[in-house]
């Protein structure tokens, strides 16, 4: 290591970007520093002693909270899902739709791209060092709706499938997949889904969508609904999945349609579908008028066994199970 001093007898430590700093006079920050600015140097050895909450060579990122507890991964924040909205949303008057986006494709680029992390949980687990166990959602069955005399709505999300090239053979006979992601933050993919917008085969094509997704594993989707129509060419087509369970009732994360190639040792084998950029993007179209809390907002959870503690009344895995009038 270098050595800076009148005698040449104290080592330098290594430079990075500093954490926090003040602005120079023409408002450039975050400049380099020694250790970051977040650590003392010890001259003898040429190593940083980092403050509390950073590491690595010149303190240069930030440590995870309690190493993420053992249930979760410690992340950059460019690998953390949806830190950077795209202009598209802001464009396009806020739509929604790029929420069903892959994070993966939604870049970050500030400065502390390589140094801020952050705790990416194991499905089941939460907070922010992946400590707690979740407990089971459900509706709050007490909950009074605005008016009782309209039925209530359940959420439907739309998928809109365009064929990507107007050369390209027809999309009918090749292979699809949906996932879907939990309350708990459980992923599961369904099984291969064949594409078919022929006039004989696309109320065939709905029920396939609907028996693939309530085949899920854990019956994470209990029930569902399945409409849509298909365009003037083959190519297209809109879907509408309604989530009318009691295991999904109340808002619930956007599907993800996997439209790539997934070969040999690649689960669920797929054909994949040549789609436009954006036309397999999912919408929420209608707002569910039921709710969704821990504990149906009518238990505790033990946050060590994932439980829910029902109050007096009350009984099921996520306490929206009423056992006595009250």
């Amino acid at each position: 290591m270098s050595h800076d001093s009148g005698d040449c007898s104290d080592r330098i430590c290594p430079f990075e970007f500093a954490w926090v700093d003040s602005p120079d006079k023409i408002g450039n920050h975050h400049k380099y520093a020694e250790c970051a600015a977040k650590g003392i140097c010890d001259r003898g050895s040429g190593e940083c002693g980092c403050f509390p909450g950073y590491e690595g060579k010149a303190c240069a990122r930030t440590t995870c909270p309690n190493s993420c507890s053992g249930h979760g991964n410690c992340n950059y924040i460019e690998d953390l899902p949806f830190q950077n909205v795209p202009e598209d949303y802001i464009n396009n008057n806020y739509d929604r739709s790029f929420l069903s986006q892959d994070p993966k494709l939604l870049t970050y680029d500030k400065w502390d791209l390589h140094k801020t992390r952050a705790c990416i949980c194991d499905p089941e687990w939460a907070d922010i060092d992946c400590s707690k166990r979740m407990c089971p959602y459900g509706t709050d069955v007490m909950d009074i709706r605005n008016n009782m005399l309209v039925a209530a709505k359940y959420q439907t999300q739309q998928i809109f499938f365009e064929a990507g090239s107007t050369t390209a053979s027809t999309l009918n006979g090749q292979t699809f997949a949906l996932t879907f992601k939990s309350r708990l933050n459980e992923t599961f993919s369904t099984w291969p889904i064949y594409y078919d917008t022929s006039a004989t085969g696309f109320h065939d094509f709905m029920n396939d969508i609907e028996v693939a997704l309530e085949g899920l594993p854990n019956q994470v989707i209990d029930d569902v609904e399945v409409h849509g129509s298909y365009g003037a060419t083959p190519d297209s087509a809109t879907v509408n999945i309604t989530f009318v369970g009691s295991a999904t009732q109340g808002p619930q994360h956007l599907l993800t349609v996997r439209s790539y190639l997934c070969g040999d040792g690649c689960t669920p084998k797929i054909t994949g579908l040549e789609l436009m950029p954006k036309s397999q993007n999912i919408t929420e179209v209608t707002l569910s008028d039921f709710n969704s809390f821990e504990c149906g907002r009518r238990g505790k959870c033990d946050y060590t066994s994932g439980m829910c503690s029902c109050f007096a009344g009350y009984t099921g895995a996520s306490c929206n199970t009423i056992t006595a009038l009250v």
